[in-house]
């Protein structure tokens, strides 16, 4: 399995910081931000990944991961997204890395407290399809929301207004090679992107999607209040040591 690590977009929510850096490179606690979903693929096991990122300080990335060895990885590639697509626009760009493997995804903005060693585990015992991770949160509008019916996904839907469960589909992706077939066939939803809600509602509907509950805490970064929510728990929790449990 390969890992991809997106890290594009130009992070306005947080400006003016992002006038001078790209986001994914500001600091969590005592650490860039890419340095979390990075770690969080070598700690499930996967040495090979490609970092899609974007904007106007892409080489920044290099000056501070260089070929990737310092945080375990064998090798580290890098690819660029030309202005801001969505998700799924910047996952396309993996296709010729993917190489026909399955995939592990992670957004750049995504902070973990433990790993998702079993997840990736469980993904590959699944044979195909997707899976997806999900985190019970108290604010489930800002993401895409997983409806059920029993234990079981019929549909994600994109920031509603009123979700209908206390569930988010987290930024963590497990996918085959039939994910950039899926992506071809996206239109660009009412924002103008190509939503990686789309692609997982695609694959629901060909009965491979399956599901796994994060374990430990989980949050994004990419506002100023979850930078700062983010920061406080790395700091609490140690997550810089738990994250090899």
């Amino acid at each position: 399995m390969k890992g991809v690590v997106l890290a594009g977009g130009l992070g306005s929510r947080l400006l003016p910081c992002t006038k001078i850096t790209n986001k994914h490179l500001l600091p969590v606690y005592d650490r860039p931000m890419i340095h979390y979903p990075l770690r969080c693929l070598v700690n499930a096991g996967i040495q090979d990944v490609l970092l899609v990122t974007g904007g106007s300080f892409a080489g920044h990335f290099l000056q501070l991961l260089g070929n990737g060895k310092e945080l375990g990885l064998k090798e580290l590639h890098y690819t660029y997204q030309e202005g801001e697509g969505g998700i799924a626009d910047a996952l396309r760009l993996a296709e010729d890395f993917a190489d026909g493997e399955p995939l592990a995804v992670v957004l750049g903005d995504n902070i973990i407290e433990r790993n998702i060693r079993a997840a990736a585990q469980a993904y590959l015992a699944q044979g195909g399809g997707a899976r997806i991770l999900l985190k019970r949160v108290p604010d489930p509008e800002r993401f895409g929301v997983p409806v059920f019916a029993g234990d079981r996904i019929v549909r994600i839907e994109e920031k509603p207004k009123q979700p209908r469960s206390k569930f988010a589909v987290t930024g963590i992706y497990f996918y085959d090679h039939q994910v950039f077939t899926l992506i071809r066939d996206l239109k660009p939803s009412e924002r103008g992107e190509l939503e990686i809600s789309d692609v997982n509602n695609m694959y629901l509907e060909r009965g491979q999607l399956a599901w796994s509950e994060l374990a430990g805490w989980w949050t994004d970064a990419g506002t100023f209040p979850s930078l700062l929510r983010a920061s406080n728990l790395v700091a609490e929790s140690g997550a810089n040591k738990s994250d090899e449990e």
